[in-house]
């Protein structure tokens, strides 16, 4: 079956299309993504051929995330999150597991983005969190990315605390892909309690870097937008 996938990826492939991924991605040398393989196959297209392939083991999907082709890895994580979804309590547990096993090989933010919410933050809904102030500590962006972004999950939910907490932790973060997703996630807090949304930027937003501002005050009004950038 995994090489019945691997078949139908490779007929799907676009090389014209895969150029401007891999220039998008940043896969070039001294890059965030060096090294990375594209196939050219765009996101809706991934999830289709991945309904037919929900069966494919833990072990199976493990392959997949050590490939360098973006798509591979991409797509193991779409099958992921499908059984995940359809999972028991137990194996909810073993998929987290293997997630969080797996964190290098999630290594793009489109991976990341894609996967964490649906996954790791779901799991932590009901559980205590110390992963993810874990994973705000390291060295490696995409595990940081993962932290702030699996709290998007908490937020849909009106729990807004651990989205807070992280962002403080990451607000000297050297990496632009982080302060984006800081940015987003205070945004989308923003929509459910605007008022801590701007008690947060208040204390913060003098010594906050300008890309994670942009993001956070993307929606409000012109006025108070000024307010906060000047």
């Amino acid at each position: 079956m995994l090489n019945q996938l691997k078949k139908d990826l490779e007929k799907l492939r676009n090389p014209k299309k895969a150029k401007i991924l891999q220039r998008f991605f940043k896969t070039g040398k001294g890059e965030y993504g060096e090294g990375d393989i594209f196939l050219g196959i765009v996101v809706p297209t991934q999830r289709l051929v991945a309904k037919k392939y929900t069966e494919l083991t833990l072990k199976d999907l493990q392959k997949l995330l050590s490939e360098k082709v973006h798509e591979y890895r991409l797509i193991a994580l779409i099958i992921l999150i499908q059984k995940y979804k359809k999972a028991s309590i137990k194996a909810k547990k073993e998929i987290v597991a293997f997630y969080l096993k797996n964190t290098k090989k999630i290594n793009n933010w489109d991976l990341v983005d894609i996967s964490c919410r649906d996954i790791l933050g779901n799991f932590l809904l009901d559980k205590h969190r110390a992963i993810l102030y874990k994973l705000a500590k390291s060295k490696n962006i995409w595990k940081r990315r993962i932290a702030i972004i699996s709290t998007f999950e908490f937020i849909k939910h009106g729990q807004l605390e651990d989205t807070l907490r992280i962002s403080e932790m990451l607000l000297k973060d050297s990496h632009d892909l982080i302060h984006k997703a800081v940015g987003w996630m205070l945004r989308e807090l923003g929509k459910k309690n605007r008022s801590l949304e701007e008690e947060f930027l208040e204390k913060h937003y003098i010594d906050m870097p300008r890309t994670m501002l942009r993001y956070a005050i993307e929606k409000f009004e012109e006025k108070k937008r000024k307010h906060y950038l000047q």
